[in-house]
Formats: structure tokens, C-alpha cells, sequence
């Protein structure tokens, strides 16, 4: 049994060494696979890095002395800023340096400055650790030397060329400098916010001391932490972030030995407001507003990149011009009349076909380091949003018209009461009327017609960005999300542009030193289709013109425009205007640093400042108007028809209105509102001899709501209204004898709802004499022959000679006498002008025969007229139809 176990554990050793010699071979070859990848990618990457190292640029000496400036130009390439040329700066030697400024700035830059030959492997290393366990960008390992490099010749792009080529170029600036040199350049070099460059203009700007020999340990500390923060850590505008940062200092400081714990205290203790200096009003680059506004996109697109610093040839969308007229509008020296001295503002102009920003007002007198109210603010829009989050989405997706009726009346939102600003409530309105009057219910009911998700995704395409991702139907009147004017500038010009948005950018393209040409010109992207854009600003046009932007509007150009107003309670804090046309995009914000209470005043200089603006802008150009496309259509519609209907061939013309369609949504049924009044029944009329008038009357169904209109023509003459009655009779008194009246009678509805009747007609024949004839003594007193001739001596001088005038006279001279005349007769007026043919029937009770009709000077005048001293009415009627006097009586 020994002998079998030992020969079963021999067995054993045997199949293990027989395994291990079978995974040998495996083992290696998988060795060498990976030994040969590693050789590889050795290979390769000392190859990328030996070209990284080829394509870097030559140590410049005169580059590592002072900044590499940037020149800024504009839309036609013409310099405006040199921005190295303003930059505050004093230069120091290392001999000057006080010990206590070295020992801060080693402590935190580059502990080991002294050792190392450029680059610090130790540093890489625990960087490198550090971006492995707490993320990429945890910890940097740049030394003071590749920091000099990266300031003289390089970008800030984190790519790994710049960084090989920072590493190399650190290397070599080592070998060639010496320690001491290298620290001069990067203390000469930083920038320390504040508009100070070098560590000698930091000490006078912050401390006001021309010496640098003279600081003391904190405000050493102090300004060895500013440069990798200076706007940050500025002492003038973030006290609290500057006294930690100081704080970080010594403590890196009392670490390396360089102070005692006790000495880093007491600098702790030190005020801030103690050390430092009032702060100094920082030189003022020309456009400034505009160049904050580059610095800020150049370093967003450019991934960190400096304008004061690195070098870089920007060519901008700036018109001069455009700039220039907004600073002036801007200045405390300009046209506008500003209410107080705190209110604050803000203007952004753009293009409205591409969306490149053209000026900038920043604020008024704007300066370096100000707050950009154009760019930099988040304050609600108001009524600027309605547009932008409901009606352009329910446009845009609902198809509605612009006649789309909607009902304001009292509502509740969020369990809150929501009014117009005027607290009324007007029933049922269009799209059109309810946006260029800026009312509140509708708008809110139209963002929840059209569902809050559709309505952000349509802002959201016009670069609108909410508070938590979030929409409100509060946003539907601008009560939550805030935004600045170039947003809205870029907004706006999206309804100008056929609906193509475009982000608002003043940077069209970057040359960078060694490295070429960067576009940063953003791509447009459709926000709309063309239909919604038109029909916003066709109502928005409907604002200016006769809505609550008609203050701004531009005579002789075609612009639409949106006001706005913020509430807050029984306060408004901001006040808004956006206006556009084809060409140009602008929005103009108005309230104060702290929200307060605007005066009426204040709410009118956003319009105040567009409208001369928009006419600058505009002058010597031939502005398009808006574009309506195919898929529109005008329609006209019957008014307060709901929902909209075709006008019927009985509507009004006065209630009839013609509103934009989208061609698939036009409507198509006829109103039967608007029908045709039924023609009077059963006319009759008759002579009545007893009274000497005649008797009209008729029947009538449905009187309520109807008036009738009584006309009449006498002997075939031309028809006059008579009068307009309530009733079903009507007696027609001074009638004329032997004539032939034929009277018409209308039925007309008192609301206008409906067509007028059809006439109904009835002929009545008076006797051919009505009273006892005149005898010869009287003809002859009267001086009238029998064809009823009449020659008025008395009236020869004032009348002209020739004219004819054919009438009929019942005249009572002075003496009383009475006489009836039926004939032609012509008579010779002497008057001023012309010959006058007028035909008359006459009542006169003055001294000669006036033939009733009046002397005018217009060639042949019907004139009908019944008088007693005057001569006759100012506007005469013919025989036929009966004197003005009898129009009276008969009404």
C-alpha cells in the first residue's frame, strides 16, 4: 500500500509539472502580444509627442516680457481695440521682490521651483493620482515655468499638443533662464484683476503702494492667490473669497516652513478693508460693453482662452455705427430724459437674418467691470413672452388664425386670482386683439390650449432656457423664467427671419498664433415654419399700429414690436420693449438694481430709445416688410362669428373683418347670422282732401328691432329720403298740387343684423289745385303773370343776369296779399359768379319772390324751400320731393 501511495503521489507531481509545462508556452505568447502592444504605443505616442515637440513655437524673448496682445475688428475688418494698449503695468526686477512675496508665491505656484528642471515629475504624478480618484481636472500640475510658457506662447486649450508642447518649451525656457529670471517673468506677466497686470500694479492698485518692498505678509498672501482666480478672488468685489484665499496661502506657506503658524494667524486676523485702497475707475477700452461681451464668448468657445492675454486676432460682428448711436443714447449727455440717476438699462441690437449682434449697451456710461445689463441679467420679460410661449406655439402647432377667439374673463391660477393690467375683462377677443393689447387671461389660456410641454419645446428653439428645466403656465405672461436682451434681441428676430433662429454671437472667426484660423460663426436651425413667423408679426405689427407699442413705432417703416411689463403685487420692477424688422432685432430692458417700483416715466424709455434707434438703423435702407407665405391666406370673416365663418352675402360691411389663416384651417361654413329683411306688406296711399296731405300706410310682422325708412319722388325726380319711422303710417303734409309722388318704404334693422328690405312702392296723384285761384287785382299786385313767371325787381341787384329758374310760389307779399302760381319762370339774379339754373317751390313769406330755391355758386342747384324772413334753408331740395320744413313735419 506504501508503494501504491507513493507511487500515486509521484503520479500527482508528475501531472502537475506535465500542466505547468503545458501553460507555459501560452503564457509567453501572451508576454510578448502585450510586450509588443506596449512597444507600439511607445512608439506611437513618442512619435505624436516628437511631432507635438516639432510644431511648437520658438522661445520669443520679446514675448516672454509682456502679454501677447489681442486685436479686436470689426464687420468690415477695421481694428477698434488693441487690447494689450490699455493694460496697466509696471515693471519689477528679482532683486526688488521682498522676500515675503517669493515665499507666498513658491508656497502655492510651485513648491519645488527651485529643484525641479521646468516640470515636476512628483507633481504629474499626484495630479495624476488626484484626476484618478476624484476626477479629471481635480489637481493641475503646471510649475511657475510652464505657467510662463503657457502666458507667452500658447493657448489655454486642454488639448494634449498645448500640453507636450508647455512641457517641452518649459523644459528648454529652464535650461536657458535662470531661476530667478523666470520668476521676474511670471510676477511681471499675471494678472491680478482689477485691470492690473504685474505684481507691482497689483500692489499699487490694491494696497496704494508704488513699492512692492514694502508689503507685509498679508497682503503677500493675498496677492499670491489672486492670479489663479483674479476675477474670482478680487478683494473689491468678493471680500469673503479673497480673506479664504489668503488664508489658503499662509497655511501652504507655514506647510513648506516658510512662516510660523503663529505668523500665519495674526495675518488672519488682519480686516481687508484695513489694507486695502478705495478702488480706482479702470481705463475704458472703446465698445467696452461689446468687448466684455467677446471676452466672455471667446472663452466659453475657446475653452478658456484670455483676449488680454493670448494673442488673438477677433474679428467681430460690430457696427460702429449701430455702437455709437446706443452709447450715445446711453450717455448721461444723450436725448433721453432719465428719470433718476439709479435707473439702470440695457440694449441689444441684432441682425435679423443671421443673428450676429451689431451693438451693445451695457448699461448707461457704461464701464470696464460693470454689470452688462445687456448680457448679464436674469429678469422676467413680462409680456415679451406671449409671443414666444403661447401664441407662436399655438400657431405652430394647433394652426390657430389670428382671428382665433378666445374668452377674457376672471380666472384662477394656482388657486390665484389673475388679472389684465388694466383689471377689466373684455368677453370674447381675437388672437390679434388680445396680444396687441397685451391682455393677460388670453395668453394664459392659450398656453393651456396648447400644453405646457409643446409651448418650452417652441421657446426652447429660440434659445429660451427655463429656471429647473421647468415651464409654468405663469410663463405664458413672462411671470418666472428670467432672461437678458440679447436673448430676446435673438428671439425676436426668429418671427423677423421666416422663422430661422440663429444663437445671437459677436465673434464670427479667431486667429491663434501658430495654429490658424478657429470659425465660431454658430449654425441657424428652423425654430418655425415660416407661417407662424408671419402671422406673429403680422399681429405684432398690429401692436405698433394701433395697440400699446403704437409710442415706438417707426413712421415709414414696416416693424412690429411687443412691449412688456413685470408684477409684483402692486409694483412693477421691470419694463421691456422688443421691436424688428427684416433687417434689424432690438431689446431694450429698464428697471434698477434692486427690484422697486418703476414710474411711468421709467416703464416709457425702452420705447423711448427704440424708436430713435430703429429710425438710425433704418435710414437710407430700403426695408422689406415681412414675407407672407403660401401656406397663409387673408380671409374675410363675419365678426363674433364663433367658430369663425364666412361672411354671408347679407353681412354688413362694418362686421365683416379679414384676419390670417393657415390654408389648412380657413373656414369654410357661411354665417346665417346676417339674413335679408322681409319687404313691408299691404302699402297704400291716399290723397286726404279734408287735411291736404297724404296718407301712408303698411303692414309689418315683426316690428321689433325694425325702423322704417321712408323715401319719395316727386313727377319721376330723383328719390329723397323723407324720414325714418317706428310706426306702420305716416302722413306727408306740404304737398305740392297736380304732381305725381310715388313713395318707397325700407325696412332696416336697428342693430345691423341684417340686409334691408326690398323697397315697397305706391304712386299717389294730388289734385291740380289745392286752393281758390288768385284773382287779376292780385296777379297784378303781386306783379305775376298767368305762367306763374316772376320777375324779382327787388332782388335784380344781388342776382346774376341769366339765370333760369323754374318754380312754384305761394307767396305773401308786405301788403298781405296772396297769390297762387304754377309755371316757369325766368329771372335775372345779379349776383357774383356764374349762371345759375335752379329749380324751386317756394312758401315765402319775405318781401319779393325768392323762388325758394338758394343762391349758391355751384351751377345747377334742386332747391326746395319754405321761409319766413330768411331766404332758405343752406341746403335745398327740389319741387318734387318737398322743402326741408316739410321733411320735419312729417317726421
Amino acid at each position: 500500500m506504501a508503494n501504491d501511495s507513493q507511487s500515486r503521489t509521484a503520479r500527482r507531481k508528475q501531472m502537475k509539472t506535465s500542466k505547468k509545462s503545458k501553460k507555459s508556452p501560452k503564457f509567453k505568447k501572451i508576454f510578448m502580444i502585450l510586450l509588443t502592444i506596449g512597444i507600439v504605443l511607445m512608439l506611437g505616442v513618442g512619435g505624436l509627442f516628437a511631432y507635438y515637440v516639432a510644431a511648437a513655437p520658438e522661445l520669443d524673448e520679446s514675448k516672454l516680457s509682456v502679454p501677447f496682445s489681442s486685436k479686436v475688428y470689426d464687420e468690415n475688418g477695421e481694428l477698434v481695440a488693441d487690447l494689450a494698449g490699455d493694460e496697466r503695468r509696471t515693471k519689477v526686477t528679482y532683486d526688488e521682490i521682498p522676500t515675503v512675496l517669493k515665499d507666498a508665491v513658491i508656497a502655492t505656484e510651485d513648491a519645488r521651483f527651485y529643484s525641479h528642471f521646468g516640470i515636476d515629475f512628483r507633481r504629474i504624478g499626484g495630479a495624476v493620482l488626484a484626476n484618478i480618484t476624484e476626477g479629471f481636472g481635480a489637481e493641475g500640475a503646471s510649475t511657475i515655468t510652464q505657467q510662463v510658457v503657457k502666458q507667452s506662447f500658447l493657448t489655454s486649450d486642454k488639448t494634449l499638443k498645448r500640453k507636450v508642447q508647455e512641457q517641452y518649451l518649459a523644459i528648454k525656457l529652464d535650461q536657458d533662464y535662470s531661476k530667478e529670471k523666470i520668476l521676474e517673468m511670471y510676477l511681471n506677466k499675471n494678472y491680478y484683476g482689477a485691470g492690473a497686470y504685474g505684481v507691482a500694479e497689483a500692489a499699487e492698485t490694491y494696497f496704494g503702494k508704488n513699492d512692492i518692498s514694502k508689503l507685509t505678509l498679508p497682503e503677500a498672501a493675498l496677492l499670491a492667490g489672486l492670479p489663479q482666480r483674479p476675477s474670482g478672488y478680487m478683494p473689491f468685489d468678493n471680500p469673503d473669497l479673497a480673506k479664504d484665499r489668503m488664508s489658503t496661502v499662509l497655511s501652504l506657506m507655514v506647510q513648506h516652513g516658510k512662516i510660523t503658524e503663529a505668523e500665519a494667524e495674526e495675518a488672519r486676523q488682519v480686516n481687508l478693508k484695513d489694507i486695502l485702497v478705495e478702488e480706482q475707475q479702470q481705463k475704458t477700452n472703446p465698445y467696452q460693453a461689446f468687448i466684455d461681451r467677446v471676452a466672455k464668448e471667446v472663452e466659453k468657445k475657446m475653452d478658456g482662452a484670455d483676449i488680454y492675454k493670448d494673442g488673438l486676432k477677433i474679428y467681430t460682428t460690430l457696427d460702429p455705427k449701430a455702437q455709437d448711436q446706443v452709447e450715445q443714447l446711453l450717455s448721461s449727455d444723450g436725448p433721453i430724459s432719465w428719470p433718476d440717476e439709479e435707473l439702470r438699462t440695457g440694449v441689444a441690437v441684432t441682425n435679423t437674418k443671421t443673428g450676429a449682434i451689431k451693438a451693445i449697451g451695457g448699461g448707461r456710461d457704461y464701464e470696464k467691470g460693470n454689470l452688462n445689463f445687456a448680457t448679464d441679467i436674469k429678469r422676467q420679460p413680462g409680456s415679451t413672452f406671449k409671443p414666444i410661449t403661447a401664441y407662436g406655439p399655438a400657431i405652430q402647432y394647433d394652426k390657430i388664425s389670428t382671428y382665433h377667439q378666445i374668452k377674457d374673463e376672471p380666472l384662477e391660477v394656482n388657486g390665484k386670482e389673475v388679472n389684465n393690467f388694466d383689471n377689466r375683462f373684455r368677453g370674447w377677443v381675437s388672437a390679434r386683439y388680445a396680444l396687441s393689447r397685451s391682455l393677460n387671461i388670453p395668453a394664459l389660456k392659450t398656453i393651456e390650449e396648447v400644453g405646457l410641454d409643446r409651448a418650452k419645446e417652441f421657446a426652447e428653439g429660440l434659445g429660451i432656457k427655463f429656471n429647473d428645466d421647468k415651464i409654468h403656465q405663469m410663463d405664458a405672461i413672462g411671470g418666472g423664467t428670467g432672461v437678458n436682451p440679447v436673448q430676446l434681441a435673438g428671439s425676436y428676430a426668429a418671427f423677423g427671419n421666416e422663422g430661422v433662429y440663429t444663437e445671437p454671437y459677436t465673434v464670427t472667426k479667431v486667429e491663434v498664433p501658430g495654429e490658424g484660423t478657429i470659425d465660431l460663426t454658430p449654425e441657424s436651425s428652423s425654430a418655425m415654419n415660416s407661417y407662424t413667423a408671419f402671422m406673429i408679426s403680422d399681429m405684432l405689427q398690429t401692436t405698433m399700429s394701433e395697440g400699446t407699442g403704437t409710442a415706438a413705432n417707426v413712421p415709414g417703416v414696416p416693424d412690429a414690436g411687443k412691449t412688456g411689463t413685470t408684477n409684483r403685487g402692486d409694483f412693477a420692477p421691470d419694463s421691456w420693449f422688443n421691436g424688428y424688422t427684416t433687417d434689424y432685432s432690438i431689446s431694450i430692458w429698464t428697471g434698477y438694481d434692486e427690484e422697486k417700483a418703476l414710474s411711468q416715466a421709467a416703464k416709457d424709455i425702452p420705447k423711448q430709445i427704440y424708436r430713435p434707434l430703429m429710425a438710425s438703423l433704418s435710414e437710407g435702407k430700403d426695408t422689406a416688410d415681412f414675407k407672407k407665405p403660401d401656406s397663409v391666406a387673408w380671409v374675410d370673416v363675419e365678426e363674433d362669428s364663433r367658430p369663425a365663418r364666412l361672411p354671408s352675402d347679407y353681412t354688413p360691411d362694418s362686421r365683416i373683418v379679414t384676419e390670417l389663416f393657415h390654408v389648412d384651417n380657413q373656414p369654410s361654413k357661411v354665417s346665417e347670422v346676417f339674413q335679408k329683411l322681409d319687404p313691408v306688406q299691404s302699402l297704400s296711399g291716399a290723397f286726404n282732401e279734408e287735411s291736404g296731405s297724404i296718407d301712408l300706410s303698411w303692414n309689418y310682422e315683426e316690428k321689433d328691432g325694425v325702423t322704417f325708412r321712408i323715401a319719395a319722388s316727386i313727377d319721376g325726380g330723383e328719390s329723397r329720403e323723407l324720414t325714418t319711422t317706428k310706426e306702420t303710417e305716416l302722413e306727408i303734409t306740404s304737398i305740392d298740387p297736380g304732381a305725381t309722388y310715388e313713395f318707397s318704404v325700407v325696412a332696416v334693422s336697428d342693430n345691423e343684423d341684417a340686409e334691408n328690405s326690398d323697397p315697397a312702392t305706391v304712386q299717389v296723384q294730388t289734385p291740380g289745385s289745392l286752393q281758390e285761384e288768385p284773382t287779376e287785382e292780385n296777379e297784378d299786385e303781386n306783379q305775376n303773370e298767368d305762367d306763374g313767371n316772376a320777375d324779382q325787381e327787388n332782388e335784380q341787384e344781388n342776382q346774376d343776369e341769366g339765370n333760369n329758374e323754374n318754380g312754384n310760389g305761394n307767396e305773401e307779399n308786405n301788403d298781405n296779399n296772396n297769390g297762387n302760381g304754377n309755371g316757369n319762370g325766368n329771372g335775372n339774379e345779379n349776383g357774383d359768379d356764374s349762371n345759375n339754373n335752379q329749380d324751386g317751390n317756394g312758401d315765402d313769406n319775405s318781401g319779393g319772390n325768392n323762388d325758394g330755391g338758394n343762391n349758391d355758386d355751384s351751377g345747377n342747384n334742386d332747391g326746395n324751400g319754405d321761409s319766413g324772413q330768411d331766404s332758405g334753408s343752406d341746403e335745398g331740395s327740389p319741387s318734387e320731393d318737398g322743402s326741408n320744413n316739410q321733411q320735419d313735419d312729417a317726421a
